[in-house]
């Protein structure tokens, strides 16, 4: 695999509404659904959903620090996608003056046609990590976030294997291997984490059950946790989007939940699991019924319903909530 290092270029990516009123009606689905019962006291959200794309909020964004830490963004050739992934890596402040120090590590995902550069530019992560960090909330980690996205049934969206788009074998195979044996990394399920939001908040849930010898914890951010496949003919249903619906569907969170076996939810139980949603999200239900299938297994979690919507100043605040949580969850350094 080669490895270049790219320049960086500002981005900024609208989801159609129609695209998100399309999804929104496959997460709620077509009939009115009875709220689990949860601790927090949010409400049901409406059934009609209008996504608004909330402008960043620059008051609570912390000054980069100077010097040490540092963004890249980099590719390499993968083998099995065929082609160039593109991927942008966090390294803390003294990765460069302590060599021989190994760091933990959080895999961080981005949502539906957004890509890699997406929590740099629009939830100011760099800024965010070292502001946490100098005032001793997080330990300092590696975080790396890759790219499963892009336009709408002109580019692959999903983290999951689909036909034409074996992305969860990619990243488990080719893009994890190559991360952890070209950066400092402890190579172990103590210091290796999972976080995401929507798409990508489903996604890390759905790796940290399935790949249980693999993470301490997950934050799982406006995620979608299951879909109801969309609607419509078999050429729509074998659409890019489509296909990532139908593989959403397959690998549902709250499903897994719900059939593991003891042994399965024994395993689940040594994951540090974090739900962190919007109380005006068109996916807040969906993480209500994840949240009841948690707590009818007994398996603890953390639960935060925010004042918010789906939205990157939804996301940018969550930062300052994720990162402590999963420097929590790292093993401690020996």
């Amino acid at each position: 695999m080669t490895h270049h290092t790219m320049t960086h270029h500002t981005m900024t990516l609208h989801l159609p509404l129609i695209l998100v009123g399309a999804l929104a009606i496959a997460c709620i689905g077509p009939k009115k659904e009875s709220k689990p019962t949860t601790t927090d006291n949010d409400t049901t959200p409406q059934q009609q959903v209008v996504y608004r794309q909330e402008k960043d909020t620059n008051d609570t964004v912390p000054t980069p620090q100077k010097g040490g830490s540092a963004i890249q963004d980099s590719v390499f050739y993968s083998k099995v996608l065929g082609s160039n992934r593109n991927y942008t890596v966090y390294l803390p402040p003294s990765y460069h003056s302590d060599t021989r120090r190994e760091y933990p590590i959080l895999y961080l995902l981005h949502g539906m046609l957004d890509d890699n550069r997406c929590w740099a530019e629009r939830a100011h992560l760099q800024a965010v990590t070292d502001s946490l960090i100098s005032q001793g909330k997080c330990c300092e980690m590696i975080i790396v976030t890759p790219c499963a996205g892009g336009k709408a049934n002109v580019d692959w969206n999903g983290y999951f294997d689909m036909p034409g788009w074996a992305y969860e074998s990619f990243f488990f195979k080719e893009f994890l291997p190559f991360i952890e044996s070209h950066y400092r990394v402890s190579k172990t399920k103590g210091r290796r984490a999972v976080a995401g939001l929507s798409m990508g908040g489903g996604a890390a849930t759905s790796y940290a059950q399935r790949y249980l010898g693999m993470f301490s914890g997950c934050y799982a951010m406006s995620a979608l946790m299951d879909i109801v496949p969309l609607p419509g003919s078999k050429a729509g249903k074998n659409s890019k989007v489509g296909l990532m619906s139908t593989s959403v569907a397959e690998k549902s969170c709250t499903k897994f939940v719900q059939n593991a076996k003891e042994s399965t939810v024994d395993s689940l139980r040594l994951v540090k699991w974090y739900v962190d949603c919007g109380d005006k999200d068109f996916l807040l239900q969906r993480n209500r019924e994840f949240i009841a299938a948690m707590k009818a297994k007994k398996i603890p979690l953390s639960v935060q319903i925010r004042k918010g919507t789906h939205s990157w100043q939804y996301w940018h605040s969550g930062l300052f909530i994720c990162l402590p949580f999963i420097s929590d969850s790292f093993a401690k350094e020996q």
